[in-house]
């Protein structure tokens, strides 16, 4: 019998989560997610320094004024996208300052910017997705991306409002986060929970479930999992981003893992009318969860973020040896 994650493989498109480039090459996946805090841990690994230093130097020549910062997060940004790029065969996703989660004018041009800078490296926009916080301005963001050619991964998805609005908006992909929504259940409730009443993997499978039924073409894909019974559970799902400890486990295991999320069969429905923005902030707000991990993850992915700016703020290039 082959193993778990081979035979995951045949059914869901394995992504992996993660900044360390060496990580992703032995684990071999389609596509790679990066984020601050995985650029962060990466970025303090020897092996990188070289991606560092290059992100300041060449942030120092575009500005003369504390913006330099701001240049070379980008830079670092796309330096570790670039190098992902040349060893995944399908797409990078990066993403967008957490700051920008409220702005759909500064989202839309930090996306631009961002996939500026790939294009003078060498990387097309068709290999790159631009995550984005999937509140409603930057679902908003995203729409007006997707009509210029950028697309986007809509990320830190918790809720069924959220993923409505992202596929009505025509978002390439998006990223429900199936191991917050588990520890959020935990702690309120004070269950333990497995493959079968997983709230996380309920979630993803009624999005998965919905876009389905009525025909919509976002991609739905899994993040954020807490152990290898999350992932098989989700077998069938068309792609799922998984950290390369959890990847090597499935490796290395054998089992049957069934196929869990099929598509139905006949034509879909025709879907309900768009959620206005209204009704959006509405269902959100009325989901305790979801209100709760949206504004926390952004909040640490922010935290991240500004620990990522003051490592290269205070960066200093190692010496050579003479």
């Amino acid at each position: 019998m082959d193993d778990k994650l081979s035979q995951i493989r045949r059914h869901t498109v394995i992504v992996a989560d993660s900044g360390d480039i060496e990580s992703i090459r032995a684990v071999e996946p389609q596509d790679c997610t990066t984020n601050p805090s995985l650029i962060l841990r990466a970025a303090k690994m020897p092996a990188y320094e070289e991606y560092v230093s290059d992100a300041v130097a060449w942030a120092r020549r575009q500005a003369d004024d504390d913006t330099w910062v701001d240049h070379a997060l980008d830079r670092l940004a796309v330096n570790f996208g670039a190098e992902l790029t040349r060893i995944v065969p399908g797409v990078v996703s990066t993403e967008v300052d957490a700051r920008l989660s409220f702005d759909t004018e500064g989202t839309i041009a930090k996306a631009e910017r961002l996939i500026k800078l790939y294009e003078e490296v060498g990387v097309g926009r068709e290999r790159i997705l631009i995550k984005v916080a999937a509140t409603w301005e930057g679902i908003r963001a995203a729409e007006v991306l997707e009509k210029r050619g950028i697309r986007c991964n809509l990320t830190l998805i918790f809720s069924l409002a959220q993923a409505i609005a992202c596929a009505e908006a025509g978002a390439f992909l998006i990223s429900p986060f199936v191991g917050r929504i588990l520890d959020w259940y935990a702690k309120s409730t004070g269950k333990t929970y497995d493959a079968e009443t997983d709230p996380g993997v309920k979630s993803v499978t009624e999005i998965y479930n919905y876009y389905r039924k009525y025909g919509y073409k976002t991609v739905v894909m899994g993040a954020s999992f807490r152990n290898t019974g999350e992932v098989e559970a989700l077998n069938g799902c068309d792609r799922l981003t998984v950290g390369p400890n959890l990847l090597g486990e499935l490796a290395s295991e054998t089992g049957d893992v069934p196929v869990r999320l099929t598509p139905p069969d006949g034509p879909p429905e025709t879907p309900p009318a768009p959620l206005t923005e209204e009704e959006f902030r509405w269902r959100l707000n009325s989901d305790a969860m979801a209100t709760e991990k949206l504004a926390e993850g952004i909040r640490l992915f922010h935290r991240d973020a500004e620990q990522l700016r003051e490592f290269v703020r205070t960066h200093k290039a190692p010496q050579a040896v003479a």
